[in-house]
């Protein structure tokens, strides 16, 4: 049994009374988690209120408040592969991830995660990530580590003042005609809830994509997102009919199964750029990752 070092919370949203427990918000409001599972937390005094004291099956349903939790899984998979920080000052942390690691705990990873990793190695257990980028893919993501300064550095992603550059390689069945795409179009979650698809309607999705090189039947893109739409690299390669290579999502999901550390994503958050927003200097970062080409 593995369970997470931080704990996770959820926020008691505003709803109509008469107000269900406590623990009949949890069993439905985490569906996959079995009531047996919940019921288990709440008797063993694992599941905290906003004082982080225990809560009982009698604790009121209150709106708006924070309910606190420690994420358990029984079996959590081990990531062979580690990262690397590459900038480290008092106000940020840029690591470089590997493939198959979670930014953040999801899923059956609790511990097994960037973050936490980082808040072990570094022992700031403040650090909060300003970005994510997939579990599959590898590449830079950068950190918060001091609370004073990072609604600033929040600013500066949420306004689009961050370029970031992608590397992937991608199959390859004939050579096309041009070297430059600007994709530009609206991207919804699909089915099921970790796909995202292209929709009609008002665009909020753009990515420009350079073709590098081709050899035999891969290619070699650069990829500049202008926005950060969740796959939206992934999706908008194949869709030109450019798969990034062992995608399992896109164009067709594949059947679930254990991780193949042996093929990796060959996509890579190869580079960031932003003027700091506290110095004024330009901050320039790059993975040391490398993709199969």
């Amino acid at each position: 049994m593995s369970r997470a070092f931080s704990a996770s919370f959820v926020v008691l949203p505003e709803t109509e009374p008469p107000y269900p427990s406590v623990f009949e918000f949890l069993c439905g409001r985490f569906a996959k988690i079995p009531p047996a599972v919940w019921h288990e937390r709440i008797a063993s005094g694992k599941v905290l209120d906003m004082r982080e004291n225990p809560i009982s099956f009698d604790t009121a349903y209150m709106p708006k408040t924070r309910l606190y939790y420690y994420r358990e899984v029984i079996d959590e998979p081990v990531v062979p592969f580690k990262e690397r920080i590459l900038y480290q000052d008092e106000h940020i942390i840029v690591a470089d991830k590997p493939h198959f690691l979670p930014v953040i705990p999801s899923g059956p990873y609790v511990n097994e995660c960037l973050l936490n990793r980082l808040k072990t190695k570094t022992g700031i257990h403040s650090l909060t990530p300003l970005h994510r980028i997939d579990k599959e893919t590898a590449g830079i993501v950068v950190f918060s580590c001091n609370p004073e300064s990072r609604g600033t550095y929040q600013t500066l992603f949420q306004k689009g003042s961050v370029n970031k550059e992608y590397e992937a390689v991608t199959r390859c069945t004939s050579v096309p005609r041009q070297k430059e795409w600007y994709m530009e179009n609206r991207i919804v979650r699909g089915e099921p809830f970790f796909r995202m698809k292209i929709t009609g309607g008002k665009s909020n999705a753009c990515t420009q994509l350079y073709l590098l090189e081709i050899k035999e039947n891969k290619a070699l893109f650069r990829a500049v997102p202008l926005t950060g739409k969740k796959h939206q690299v992934r999706l908008h390669l194949s869709t030109l009919g450019f798969p990034v290579v062992n995608d399992r999502k896109y164009p067709a999901l594949l059947p679930e199964q254990e991780a193949d550390f042996s093929k990796p994503l060959q996509l890579l958050a190869k580079r960031i750029v932003f003027k700091g927003p506290i110095t004024g200097t330009l901050c320039e970062f790059e993975s040391e990752g490398k993709l199969d080409w």
